[in-house]
C-alpha cells in the first residue's frame, strides 16, 4: 500500500487496458503498490490480476466517473482530449490530490489536457511523450512482404520512446507523489535515429538486411493505408513537420526518475521483432 504521512493512498488508472494504462498498472504492483483500481470498460475483458480493484467506466463517459473517482487520492489520466475538463471536474469534486496526466510534446496536438488538468486546481504532474516506438509497426507489412521499406521522410531523426518506459516514469510518479507536483517531464528514447537507422535495427533484430527507398508522400499515404486508415496523411503530416524542424535531442527523463536507462530502439525491435516476421 502506499503511504503518504502514515494515511494509505489509493491510486486510480484509467484506460487501464489501453496500451499505457495496463503497463502502469503492472508497473504499481511490481513497485509494491497494494490499493490500485483500475478503470475499464469491460473488467471481464480486461483480465486484471486479482489484487486490483476494477471499476467499470470510460473516461469518454463522465457520468461513470463519479464511482471511480470515489476515495482516490492520485490518478493516472490517459489521453482523451474530448471529455477532459468534465472528467478533470469531476476528479477535482472528488478529492482527488493529484493527477498525472499523459500528454504529449509541446506542438502536438496535446496540449489542451495539460491545461485542462491546471485549471482544474488539482496538483498535477505533466508527461510530456514523444513518438511511441510502437509506432514502427507501420513497416511491418512491408517488411513482411520483402526486403525493401519504402519511406517518404527516411532522415527525419528523433528519439522515439518505448511505452514501457513511459509507464514505468508514470507509475514511479504516483509512488512518489509530492516531489514530482507541478512538473512537466518531457519522455524520450535514449537516442535520437533517423527512420533509416530504425529499419536497419528493425532488420538487425530479425538477422536481415533492409533497404530503405525514399518514396514521395503520395505514394507512402498508400503504404501506410491499410495499417492507418485515414490518419495516413495526418501523421505523414507530422513526420514532415518533425523532419523540417530538425532532430529532436534525447532527454534523460526515464533513468532520472526511475533510476534505470531508458530502452533503446534495438532492444524493443528485438523484444518485438515477432510484430515483423
Amino acid at each position: 500500500m502506499v503511504y503518504e504521512k502514515g494515511v494509505p493512498m489509493k491510486i486510480l488508472v484509467t484506460g487501464a487496458t489501453g496500451n499505457i494504462g495496463r503497463l502502469v498498472v503492472d508497473e504499481l504492483l511490481a513497485l509494491g503498490a497494494t490499493d490500485v483500481r483500475a478503470l475499464t470498460v469491460d473488467p471481464a475483458r480486461a483480465a486484471l490480476p486479482p489484487s486490483v480493484e476494477v471499476a467499470r467506466g470510460y473516461l469518454g463517459e463522465p457520468r461513470t466517473l463519479p464511482a471511480a473517482f470515489a476515495g482516490v487520492d492520485r490518478m493516472y489520466l490517459a489521453p482523451l482530449l474530448t471529455t477532459v475538463r468534465e472528467a478533470t471536474r469531476l476528479a477535482a469534486e472528488a478529492g482527488v490530490r493529484h493527477i498525472v496526466d499523459l500528454a504529449g510534446a509541446p506542438g502536438s496536438s496535446w496540449p489542451p489536457i495539460e491545461r485542462a488538468v491546471e485549471d482544474c486546481g488539482v496538483p498535477w504532474t505533466h508527461l510530456e511523450a514523444g513518438e511511441f516506438m510502437t509506432n514502427a509497426a507501420i513497416w511491418a507489412p512491408q517488411i513482411r512482404a520483402g526486403d525493401v521499406v519504402r519511406d517518404a521522410y527516411p532522415e527525419e531523426a528523433n528519439p522515439m520512446i518505448a511505452p514501457a518506459d513511459i509507464a514505468a516514469v508514470a507509475a514511479r510518479v504516483l509512488l512518489d507523489g509530492v516531489a514530482h507536483q507541478g512538473r512537466a517531464y518531457p519522455l524520450t528514447g535514449p537516442q535520437s535515429l533517423t527512420r533509416r537507422e530504425r529499419i536497419t535495427r528493425i532488420g538487425q533484430a530479425l538477422g536481415r538486411s533492409l533497404t530503405v527507398e525514399t518514396t514521395g508522400p503520395d505514394q507512402a499515404v498508400a503504404d501506410l493505408a491499410p495499417v492507418m486508415g485515414t490518419h495516413a496523411e495526418w501523421y505523414l503530416s507530422g513526420i514532415a513537420a518533425s523532419a523540417a524542424a530538425g532532430p529532436r535531442p534525447p532527454t534523460t527523463t526515464v533513468a532520472d526518475v526511475t533510476g534505470r536507462e531508458g530502452t533503446t530502439f534495438l532492444r524493443w525491435a528485438e523484444d518485438n521483432a515477432a510484430l515483423f516476421r
